[in-house]
């Protein structure tokens, strides 16, 4: 199993910027995958941005050039830097690991998600 606790949420004008942290713990060794989905009111959860073991990132189109993701691989922990945040960018994000096994192929793991509030 894995455990994932995010933190850094919270509520921030038009043009401002915030840093979400995920620490993973438990059976993380077989984790190849860490990322962050968000999910607006009404909306489907969407990928905001993934991180692998080989630190390539993926990134929804529309995000580029604003949004950071990295990570401490020290430390256990996935880091999303938000900078200038829009309204749109309200939402519930969630924390993503993706694990992988020979048994049971690709298992999914999520935290309880952090609300960001971006106001006009």
């Amino acid at each position: 199993q894995v455990q994932l606790v995010e933190s850094g949420g919270g509520q921030v004008q038009a043009g401002g910027s915030l840093r979400l942290s995920c620490a993973a713990s438990g059976s993380i060794f077989s984790i190849s995958e860490m990322g962050w989905y968000r999910q607006a009111a009404g909306k489907q959860r969407d990928l905001v941005a993934s991180i692998r073991k080989s630190s390539s990132t993926k990134y929804a189109d529309s995000l580029k050039g604003r949004f950071l993701i990295s990570r401490d691989n020290a430390k256990n922990t996935v880091y999303l830097q938000m900078n200038s945040l829009k309204p749109e960018d309200t939402a519930v994000y969630y924390c993503n690991a993706v694990r992988w096994s020979w048994d049971t192929g690709r298992t999914d793991y999520w935290g309880r998600g952090t609300q960001v509030t971006v106001s006009s």
